[in-house]
C-alpha cells in the first residue's frame, strides 16, 4: 500500500510501467499542449510530480489527459492525468488536495483519453498546476 499525497492506493507497479514502456506522448500538438510537452521533456513540472512519476516508472510527456484550463500573467493552469493500475483504498475521491505548487487528487475518470487500453482495475492521479510558458520547442 502505498500513500498519495494523502490518498491511500495499491498500486500494481508491473502493469503501470509495462503499459507506460508501450505508450505514446501525449498526442495532441495544439500550442498549449506543445507547451505543456516541452516542459515535461526538460522536466520543469513541480518536484512533487516528478518525484511520483519517477517512483513508477512514468515519463512525464506521457500523460494521459492533457487541458489548459486558463492563461494569466503567471502563466497556464494546466490539468493533466497519469492513468495508474490499482485501485484507491482511502480517500476523497475528486477532493483535490490544495498543495503550494497546485492541486492533485486521486480518481476515477470514466473517458479513456490517452488510455483506451490501460489495464484494469486503474485510477488516475490528475494534477492542476500553473506551469509557465516557455520557448516552445517540441514538435512532433
Amino acid at each position: 500500500m502505498y500513500e498519495i499525497f494523502g490518498y491511500k492506493v495499491e498500486i500494481d507497479e508491473k502493469a503501470t510501467k509495462e503499459w507506460y514502456d508501450a505508450a505514446y506522448e501525449w498526442g495532441c500538438s495544439c500550442g498549449s499542449c506543445r507547451n505543456f510537452l516541452t516542459l515535461a521533456h526538460k522536466r520543469e513540472l513541480p518536484t512533487p510530480v516528478l518525484a511520483i512519476l519517477d517512483n513508477l516508472h512514468i515519463p512525464p510527456e506521457k500523460a494521459t489527459y492533457v487541458c489548459e484550463l486558463y492563461s494569466d500573467s503567471k502563466g497556464s493552469c494546466y490539468q493533466f492525468s497519469y492513468r495508474i493500475a490499482g485501485t484507491i483504498i482511502d480517500g476523497n475521491e475528486r477532493v483535490s488536495a490544495k498543495k503550494s505548487w497546485g492541486d492533485v487528487c486521486c480518481c476515477h475518470d470514466p473517458y479513456p483519453y490517452g488510455a483506451p487500453d490501460f489495464p484494469k482495475p486503474h485510477f488516475d492521479l490528475e494534477f492542476s498546476v500553473v506551469l509557465p510558458l516557455s520557448e516552445v520547442t517540441y514538435e512532433k
